[in-house]
């Protein structure tokens, strides 16, 4: 496809605004009743799927007004959403503290890794952030989290069959809507959580507006013995201490009642140890060493990652815009233990991977009538990636085998340079009063390598049935490009006679991979108390993209299968009434690929002809996945709950390649929560939280399967007290 084709839908878009840019937008109603805007108020009810409404508050309902008209520019029609906001956050176990990937845990469909890794609709990774709905470009693939979940004042998961505004990371939107100063008024927090593994956990926000300014800033510190899913059962970890901070700021300047100026920025920087397997023995010998105690080994890495954006939100006669431009910088980089990493696996690689990515975006939203809604918009990318490799390995035999045991350098690094670019169109269309059909087309063009693109058409349709019943059903074409900061293309020729030569085959770098998805789903309330869901899918994919982890460093790198199936069915319930709110989510899921064909120099000889004869699962697919629990509300100041995870295991090898799967988990974690009133100190919340309450052992990964390294367990027992004072 060529770029001329990729503007087309863009021009006729903006040919039929400029024929409707002098309609008129109705108005909002100036005493909508106003939404509780205290955003750190864990004893109110939390709350999923409902809309925030404008206040009269001068400043305030300006600024509520233009959130409103940014949400309009980001429809959900046809897909399936499923929203958490601050308030339910706080309800969880460790409340604010909660990591990112714990929040989104709790939706369905969504599927726990190592590393902090997520899985939804049987999908690795391939998740888009955005952030008040600007996009995030995903940071380099490894086990630190950037985002905090301090900032969040709600967070849509959206998946199955996205309209077209949505694409290139297409396995679910994350979508986030920050706090803000004019919602807060003028104020702050500060807090601490500490308790297990040493952990030491302090934050502190500020928010705030006067006129038309309005900012909120937040950081934390944490510090712990566990940074890492822990590689042998044992409660404490050997070698995983960890250091990570975290910062994220929001400030706006309302230019005039149509118009907002504004700053994202944050910041990520994360230490870890890599966790050790002790009783391991060495496979090779380094000069006249030939012994090394596995417990000692002191591997480490270092990941990086910051990201600002000015985004200008606006309305231009009739329609609503957002123009944004933005740059994330990520890096990572792992320093081996030489001797031992030589010893035992015959090679230690200091590897370094940064990358950085400027972007453009624009989003427009134009209504023609009172039936259609035309939305649509551009996004371009350009990204370096550098990736470097000081490798010392041990010369080797022609059978393999090593030849002496004095090692050697071998230097290996690349430089990539990707653009991306896409744009899109599409129609909602009110049909009567009951049927909403989405129909769009969106163009993207990849080009690193090799230039890739794709014409991908949409289609969403909602039936609202009933006034309790919505029925939604979707088809969309999707085109995802590899992450460029997770290929590393390797001079493998360098490595032949070493104990690190492996076959090429010459197809090492990913391919875009190209899929057609198709949902249907049916949401019911019962009554005012209850929310039913149940929603089914399925893909059917050409070049699917896998990543796997290869070598010690705990990075990602990108490999296809030639063809890959994935469907599945989940089931959704929430209730909330008075002090009581609980949730539900079950989720049946398969996923399934054939034939490797990129980066097969990764791979076992013996498994690549397994795979290129028959279908095997991924290793991320896990048939059962569930979560749920409640939050109730004893008197004003308690508030007690509970939340699990249960999941019916990973795959490991059997007698094929992640041809069996681990053993079922089950975690419970159980919290109690008391605001405590001091006549002179003032209001004080303190919240107990026990992780893992019946300390059951569960393995996430065995340390096998296509494109797994190490094994690593889920979290043993913990106890955890936060205290937060709000000013």
């Amino acid at each position: 496809m060529k770029l001329s084709l990729l503007a087309l839908s863009l021009a006729a878009a903006l040919g039929t605004v400029a024929v409707h840019a002098t309609g008129t937008t109705p108005s909002m109603p100036a005493d909508a009743p106003a939404d509780a805007a205290n955003g750190g108020d864990p004893s109110a009810s939390g709350s999923r799927n409902k809309q925030p409404k404008v206040q009269d508050l001068g400043a305030v309902s300006v600024s509520a007004a233009l959130d409103q008209a940014r949400n309009a520019l980001s429809p959900d029609t046809g897909s399936s959403q499923y929203v958490i906001d601050h308030k339910a956050i706080a309800q969880l176990p460790l409340g604010a503290s909660t990591p990112m990937n714990q929040v989104l845990l709790q939706a369905p469909g969504v599927v726990q890794d190592s590393y902090g890794g997520l899985h939804v609709r049987g999908d690795h990774a391939n998740l888009q952030y955005r952030i008040n709905g600007v996009i995030i470009p995903e940071s380099i693939g490894g086990f630190g989290q950037s985002l905090d979940a301090r900032m969040i004042d709600n967070v849509k998961l959206l998946d199955g069959a996205l309209p077209a505004q949505y694409g290139l990371r297409t396995a679910a939107v994350v979508d986030i809507t920050t706090k803000s100063g004019h919602d807060l008024g003028n104020g702050g927090s500060v807090g601490i959580t500490g308790g297990s593994n040493a952990t030491l956990n302090p934050s502190a926000s500020v928010w705030g507006s006067h006129d038309r300014w309005s900012w909120f800033f937040t950081g934390s510190y944490m510090e712990n013995d566990a940074g890492i899913e822990n590689p042998a059962p044992s409660k404490k970890p050997i070698h995983d201490r960890t250091h990570q901070v975290k910062g994220f700021g929001d400030i706006s300047y309302l230019i005039d009642d149509d118009t907002r100026l504004s700053l994202l920025f944050g910041v990520a920087n994360n230490r870890f140890q890599i966790p050790n397997r002790p009783g391991q023995m060495p496979q090779f010998g380094y000069l006249d060493t030939v012994d090394f105690n596995s417990a000692d080994l002191d591997g480490r890495q270092r990941e990086d990652t910051r990201f600002g954006v000015l985004a200008l939100q606006g309305k231009l006669g009739a329609t609503d815009y957002q123009l944004s431009a933005g740059q994330r910088y990520s890096s990572l980089a792992y320093t081996p233990d030489r001797i031992g990493e030589l010893m035992f696996n015959g090679v230690a690689s200091a590897v370094d991977r940064n990358s950085r990515a400027s972007t453009l975006q624009a989003d427009f939203s134009t209504p023609l009538g009172n039936r259609h809604t035309l939305r649509y918009g551009i996004w371009g990318s350009f990204e370096r990636a550098v990736s470097g490799n000081d490798a010392w390995v041990f010369p080797a035999d022609a059978d393999g085998n090593q030849a002496s045991t004095t090692p050697i350098n071998i230097l290996d690094g690349s430089r990539l340079v990707a653009k991306t670019w896409s744009a899109y169109v599409q129609d909602e269309w009110s049909i009567g009063n009951t049927w909403t059909l989405n129909v769009g087309l969106r163009g993207d063009r990849y080009r690193l390598v090799r230039s890739e693109s794709q014409l991908s058409p949409r289609l969403g349709l909602v039936w609202q049935a009933t006034g309790s019943t919505t029925v939604h059903a979707g088809y969309s074409r999707y085109f995802t490009p590899p992450a460029t900061e997770m290929i590393a293309s390797s001079n493998i020729a360098k490595f032949d006679g070493t104990t690190n030569a492996v076959a090429d085959t010459g197809n090492n770098t990913p391919l875009a991979e190209r899929a057609d998805y198709f949902d249907v789903g049916v949401s019911q309330n019962l009554g005012t108390a209850w929310t039913v869901g149940v929603d089914a899918y399925y893909r059917k994919v050409q070049r699917l993209q896998d990543d796997g982890q290869f070598g010690s460093a705990l990075v990602y790198s990108t490999f296809n299968y030639a063809a890959g199936r994935v469907k599945g069915l989940e089931f959704t319930a929430n209730y909330e009434q008075g002090p009581l709110s609980a949730w539900f989510n079950a989720s049946l899921g398969k996923a399934i690929g054939k034939r490797i064909i990129t980066s097969q120099y990764n791979f076992a000889p013996e498994d690549l002809d397994w795979v290129n004869a028959h279908w095997i699962f991924l290793d991320h697919d896990q048939k059962l996945t569930s979560s749920g629990g409640f939050s109730v509300a004893l008197d004003d100041a308690t508030r007690v709950g509970a939340n699990y995870l249960f999941g019916g295991g990973l795959r490991k090898d059997g007698a094929v390649p992640n041809g069996a799967s681990l053993p079922a988990y089950f975690q419970l974690n159980l919290s109690v929560a008391h605001d405590f009133a001091f006549e002179r100190f003032g209001g004080l919340h303190a919240q107990l939280a026990l992780i893992n309450a019946l300390d059951r052992t569960y393995e996430l990964r065995d340390g096998s399967g296509i494109g797994v390294g190490a094994p690593q367990f889920g979290p043993r027992r913990g106890v955890y007290l936060s205290l937060q004072k709000d000013f």
